[in-house]
């Protein structure tokens, strides 16, 4: 295979997620009363950016084969904790900004160390582990509540030079920091390894356990990035079980829209964020065309149960394992 069609088919998953995000958002501002203007771009940016952050959660444990279900629930939690430490001066700001990623952090090492040295299943490990987290969240916040410094929030949900999205810089920062030094490092390639053979994997002597618990530590972090921007969204705090749930589940969906394998060992965060911002304009197409919004969840039902159905289909062309990870 000569290299371009090599990395075409490497990131052929995101390319396809762009391609229909841009699609879809072209319609969406063609057809909106206000066009194409600095300050609907914004408003798309900040809800989809949300998505995003919990979706790249999602991959880092998806390439490693296995699901988490309490990213949304780690998103919750650190929602509410976030409106509880995020206030005051700079200093007093900064150690809650530090406090609210570090107990993101501490959640996904806590789901990793279960996984790997406890050896139990991914899905009913994160189910456990998401239900203590909400039950937290709902310590810290049994009634919505609280507060965020409001200087930071501003900053982070305006605009930079009053054109860009400054949740969308940040989150292209994230990216950078956090993505690209992960995918580029031995653990990122042992999670991957992991999830395409970890037996092989193990045997050419990669780091798995390494590997794998950096990804769920990552996860967490991120998870915990997509909690604190919902808490400069909102300026408050609250233990929403429907919300935590609903954040899992489209981030799972985000994830196979983007390109990246529900079995592991392919795919991309930068492919997951697009296919998090094609989910999101799902209900801005629906209120430009002012659809019911009780048939919004139907919608995107019948999306997510496509994005998933969409992996499995790729399986009806494969000759032998090995070949889906070619």
């Amino acid at each position: 295979m000569s290299d371009w069609r090599y990395r075409f088919a490497e990131h052929r998953g995101t390319l396809l997620a762009f391609g229909i995000f841009i699609v879809m958002f072209v319609i969406y501002t063609s057809n909106h009363p206000a066009g194409f203007t600095a300050n609907v771009v914004q408003t798309a940016a900040n809800k989809g950016v949300l998505l995003a952050f919990i979706a790249m959660a999602q991959t880092l444990v998806v390439i490693t084969a296995g699901i988490d279900l309490s990213v949304g629930m780690i998103f919750v939690l650190t929602n509410c904790l976030a409106s509880a430490l995020v206030v005051g001066g700079v200093a007093e700001t900064t150690l809650g900004v530090i406090a609210v990623l570090s107990t993101g952090v501490i959640c996904g090492a806590v789901n990793g160390a279960i996984v790997i040295w406890g050896r139990l299943q991914p899905i009913v490990t994160t189910i456990a582990t998401g239900a203590v987290y909400f039950g937290i969240a709902l310590l810290l916040r049994p009634f919505p509540g609280g507060s965020v410094n409001e200087g930071l929030a501003d900053a982070l949900t305006g605009r930079v030079f009053g054109v860009v999205p400054a949740s969308f810089v940040a989150l292209l920062l994230v990216v950078l920091i956090v993505w690209v030094p992960f995918s580029r490092s031995m653990a990122g390639r042992a999670a991957y390894a992991s999830g395409s053979q970890e037996s092989a994997a193990y045997m050419s002597g990669l780091p798995i356990r390494t590997g794998k618990f950096v990804a769920y530590a990552l996860a967490g972090l991120l998870a915990a990035i997509g909690g604190l921007f919902l808490t400069f969204f909102t300026y408050t705090g609250e233990a929403a079980f429907a919300s935590g749930n609903a954040y899992t589940l489209f981030s799972i969906a985000a994830v196979v829209l983007g390109g990246v394998s529900l079995f592991g060992g392919r795919g991309s965060a930068v492919g997951a964020i697009f296919g998090a911002l094609a989910f999101r304009t799902i209900g801005d197409l629906l209120f430009v065309f002012d659809f019911d919004p009780l048939w919004q969840p139907l919608f995107q039902g019948v999306v997510l149960l496509i994005a998933v159905s969409l992996g499995s289909f790729a399986l009806f062309r494969v000759r032998n394992k090995l070949e889906w990870f070619q």
